[in-house]
């Protein structure tokens, strides 16, 4: 396993906020790839998929857009690619195995346009009292969900997955459960494989990435363009859920490369854009204040005024 310092991917994080907000749905995930076979979601308890990578069309080796996914997912990959975190990328060489579910946001960039394996692509309920999927540590937050395979692991692994394959297509009355019991195999086999993953972060590396995507995610939420939405993200602990990162992590990253605290980064953006608002827009204060997060217009008049030494209406009429 190679740490990557390539800071490449964060032209991929340009993205509107409203896609970072919400996770990608299942029915997303399908009409995003209408070169899968067509999946009705409607009447499902719980969703099972298992693809071929290389059976998939040669646009979809495009990186995967860095966010969070509404489903889990447990991917056997053949071939060069990086997986890229708030606070860590991962470089698979060969072979790899990566583990994705709901809590943690990321970005899966191929390095060579082949690409082979396998892809399994579930939901929580599909385990309904099945086994607690979230318990295994790549599933949360702070784990280490990319394994570096050596031909052997390939070679077992491969075996399971083409089991999951077959048993999908069969009419097995009961082939939910076996397929329940395969992907268990899969994760309690990764966890004999690395037990344990020592992945060191380079500090200043991690704190530049963690602090490009904060800046990201900030920018992404101006300009406000409607008084119904308004910002999402306002503070240090919101931005730091989104990214999956502790909150004294982002702190710390912002500082070291900023000089500047988080607080003091969003306060300047929320005091540029009630500035650009007041002067060029006809919205009322109260408007503003909503729209900038704000508990009400004597909160950002309170504001306003420790910034600049005067209130919105004054700063309106100059």
């Amino acid at each position: 396993m190679q740490l990557s310092n390539n800071f490449s991917f964060l032209k991929n994080l340009v993205i509107r906020y409203g896609k970072m907000e919400k996770p990608e749905t299942l029915e997303e995930y399908y009409a995003n790839r209408p070169f899968l076979k067509s999946v009705d979601l409607r009447h499902e308890e719980g969703h099972f998929n298992v693809f071929r990578i290389e059976n998939y069309k040669a646009d979809d080796t495009k990186a995967v857009a860095y966010g969070r996914k509404d489903y889990f997912k447990i991917c056997l990959v053949n071939g060069k690619s990086k997986i890229h975190y708030a606070d860590k990328s991962f470089e698979i060489l060969e072979h790899g195995l990566l583990f994705a579910g709901p809590l943690i946001p990321y970005n899966w960039e191929p390095l060579k346009t082949k690409q082979t394996g396998y892809s399994c692509i579930f939901t929580e309920t599909f385990f309904a009292n099945y086994g607690d999927l979230k318990k295994y540590p790549f599933f949360k937050p702070g784990g280490y969900p990319v394994f570096e395979l050596h031909k052997s692991e390939v070679d077992k692994l491969e075996h399971v997955f083409k089991q999951i394959v077959n048993e999908k297509k069969s009419d097995f009355e009961f082939k939910d459960d076996v397929l329940r019991n395969l992907i268990f195999q899969v994760i309690h086999d990764a966890l004999k494989i690395r037990p344990t993953e020592n992945v060191i972060v380079e500090k200043v590396n991690a704190a530049n990435r963690i602090t490009s995507l904060f800046t990201e995610l900030l920018e992404s939420q101006f300009p406000i363009r409607n008084t119904i939405d308004g910002i999402k993200l306002r503070t240090a602990s919101d931005f730091a859920e989104q990214m999956a990162v502790h909150v004294n992590h982002l702190n710390k990253s912002v500082k070291e490369t900023t000089q500047k605290t988080t607080s003091e980064i969003i306060a300047d953006r929320l005091l540029k854009e009630a500035k650009i608002m007041l002067r060029h827009s006809s919205w009322a204060i109260a408007e503003i204040a909503y729209n900038l997060g704000f508990d009400g217009p004597s909160h950002f008049s309170t504001f306003f005024k420790k910034q600049l030494q005067i209130s919105p209406s004054q700063y309106r009429k100059f």
